[in-house]
């Protein structure tokens, strides 16, 4: 195995860093649910919430997480029993999901059309990744996006870096078609899906930063055939690194084996994966 045919990557936490972008936004939607007219956030609460990240699946958790900070709840609590602490917060605070989704994406919404240039400055590629992509495509490796923040936000932010994924792919004629985003509403291991029924013989191969995401993957019979990455530059703890051991059939990869040529990414051997 060379290379894939079909190259399928997470957004953020594989493509882009968007730490300080989710924080002021987190903070702005909290500000809107949870407490209004806070103000600015106390001093600290960012590097606090940082290390939370890996917690979020999506993005109307990031205002509960600093909810949780600031209500109290300690950053081991909300590493170590997450799923268990959203029902409580949110039956203590009196919210639904979708407010502060709405709220999220309604903060997003007004920064980029208020000041587009500002917003897309708090978020950053890491290092090498867009040359990487741009190599990839050059050498007709078919790109897909599959994440869970908004499509339109995406296109955004390549279009920016000068990245612009080409039409006919295998997901349909438009080169929107090669991102999909939240506004799909399905398991990312459904898009794999979708993308294997409309070219079965293509090799594809998946690289996302969330160990939950790449066992869903493996939980689907039909989708043994898909070599799974687990980018360890990404939003996942040590824990999360330690599951991708080698017989587990997902490879950790570094960000500097992402950024080198496909032979080095060591999918044949996954014993020989740092």
């Amino acid at each position: 195995m060379v290379s894939p045919d079909i190259l399928a990557l997470d957004f953020d936490g594989v493509v882009c860093d968007g730490l300080r972008e989710y924080f002021q936004t987190a903070w702005r939607a909290y500000s809107e649910v949870f407490e209004p007219g806070a103000g600015a956030p106390p001093e600290g609460l960012a590097e606090r919430f940082y290390p939370l990240r890996p917690v979020v699946e999506t993005g109307w958790e990031m205002p509960l997480v600093l909810y949780g900070l600031m209500s109290g709840v300690s950053e081991g609590d909300i590493l170590d029993r997450w799923p268990e602490l959203v029902p409580q917060m949110l039956a203590q605070a009196g919210v639904e999901p979708a407010t502060i989704g709405k709220a999220v994406d309604g903060v997003r919404d007004r920064w980029i059309q208020a000041d587009v240039d500002d917003w897309l400055s708090y978020q950053r590629f890491y290092p090498g990744v867009i040359d990487r992509l741009q190599q990839a495509m050059g050498n007709g490796v078919e790109l897909v996006i599959i994440s869970t923040k908004e499509g339109r936000f995406i296109q955004q932010l390549l279009a920016k870096s000068g990245v612009v994924l080409p039409g006919n792919g295998p997901l349909g004629p438009e080169p929107i078609d090669r991102i999909l985003g939240k506004e799909v509403k399905r398991p990312k291991y459904e898009t794999l899906r979708q993308i294997k029924a409309v070219q079965p013989e293509a090799t594809l191969w998946f690289v996302e930063d969330r160990v939950k995401a790449l066992q869903s993957v493996q939980a689907q019979p039909d989708l043994g055939g898909v070599e799974l990455f687990l980018a360890d530059w990404g939003y996942n703890t040590g824990g999360d690194r330690a599951i991708a051991a080698p017989q587990s059939g997902i490879h950790l990869i570094s960000l500097a084996q992402f950024c080198a040529p496909f032979e080095q990414w060591v999918a044949i051997d996954p014993s020989n994966v740092a």
